[in-house]
C-alpha cells in the first residue's frame, strides 16, 4: 500500500463475497496516477476472485468522495505522452468498471469533481447523500470532461452532460443528479445510505452469479469500442493542456 500521504488503495472481502474497495487522498481524494492505476488494477482483480460475488467501491473520509484527478500533476505535464498518461487515469478506472464481470454498488458520501463523476458514472448501482453535489470543472481550466464523457453519458444522456460539461464551474446538486439517473437513490446521512448500501449488497450476494455477469453484460452492450475511444479522448486532453489558453487558465487557478 502506498503511503498514507501519497493517498491508498484498500480491499476487503467477507464472509459472504461481498468485497469492499476503498481509495482516499489527503487532498479531497484527488487522484495522483499510481492510485488510479491501483484503483483499476483492484476493481479487476476483484473482478476475477471467485470468492467476490458484488462489489462496493467507496472512499475514505466524510467530505469529498472524489476532486479528481490530482491537481499537482496536472500542472507539471510538459508534454503530450506525458499529458496522455495522465488522462489515461480515469480511462483505465472506468474501463475496469466496465469490464468487470461483477456488478458494482456506488457510495458517494461527498462532492464528486471531473473524474469522480466518471466513477460514480461508471458503477452499476449509485448511492449517494444529499452532500454529493457534482460539477464537471474541466472547461473552466481549458480542457473538457472528454474522458469521462462517455460514461456520465451514457448514465445521465447527452442533454444533462452537456449542461455539467459547459457550466464548468457550478455544482448540480445530488438530488438533481438522482433527478438525471447518476444515483438511485439518496439519503440524509452517511448512516442511513450504508444502511441501504449493506442490504443491496447482501440482496446481491446471495443472487444468481452467472445471472448477474450476464445482466452487466447487457448493461454495457454498445461500449465494446470503448478501449481505444478512451485512449483517442485522453490524446485531446493531453494535447490540450500543452495549449497557451490552458497554461495560463491553470496558473490563474493556482493563483486563486
Amino acid at each position: 500500500m502506498n503511503a498514507i500521504n501519497e493517498g491508498h488503495v484498500e480491499f476487503e472481502i467477507n464472509e459472504k463475497g461481498i468485497g469492499t474497495i476503498e481509495f482516499g487522498h489527503p487532498l479531497s481524494n484527488s487522484l495522483p496516477g499510481k492510485i488510479l492505476n491501483k484503483l483499476a488494477d483492484t476493481i479487476t482483480q476483484l473482478g476475477k476472485d471467485e470468492a467476490v460475488k458484488i462489489i462496493v467501491l467507496k472512499s475514505a473520509g466524510e467530505r469529498a468522495f472524489c476532486a479528481g484527478a490530482s491537481f499537482d500533476e496536472l500542472i507539471s505535464i510538459k508534454d503530450f505522452e506525458t499529458g496522455k498518461v495522465f488522462f489515461s487515469g480515469f480511462a483505465n478506472v472506468i474501463n475496469a468498471c466496465r469490464t468487470c464481470p461483477k456488478l458494482i454498488i456506488g457510495r458517494v458520501q461527498g462532492k464528486a469533481v471531473g473524474g469522480g463523476v466518471g466513477v460514480a458514472s461508471a458503477v452499476d448501482y449509485c448511492f449517494a447523500t444529499k452532500f454529493a453535489a457534482v460539477k464537471l470543472s474541466e472547461l473552466a481550466v481549458g480542457i473538457g470532461p472528454f474522458v469521462v464523457g462517455p460514461a456520465v453519458q451514457r448514465k445521465i444522456g447527452m442533454s444533462a452532460m452537456s449542461q455539467l460539461a459547459i457550466d464548468a464551474t457550478e455544482w448540480q446538486t445530488a438530488d438533481w443528479a438522482k433527478e438525471k439517473g447518476l444515483y438511485t437513490e439518496t439519503f440524509e446521512t452517511v448512516e442511513a445510505m450504508d444502511e441501504a448500501v449493506d442490504t443491496l449488497a447482501n440482496k446481491l450476494a446471495n443472487s444468481n452469479p452467472e445471472a448477474m455477469r450476464l445482466l452487466k453484460q447487457i448493461f454495457w452492450e454498445g461500449t465494446e469500442n470503448w478501449d481505444e475511444l478512451l485512449k483517442e479522448r485522453a490524446a485531446m486532453s493531453g494535447k490540450l493542456v500543452l495549449s497557451d489558453f490552458t497554461v495560463n487558465a491553470i496558473s490563474a487557478f493556482k493563483k486563486k
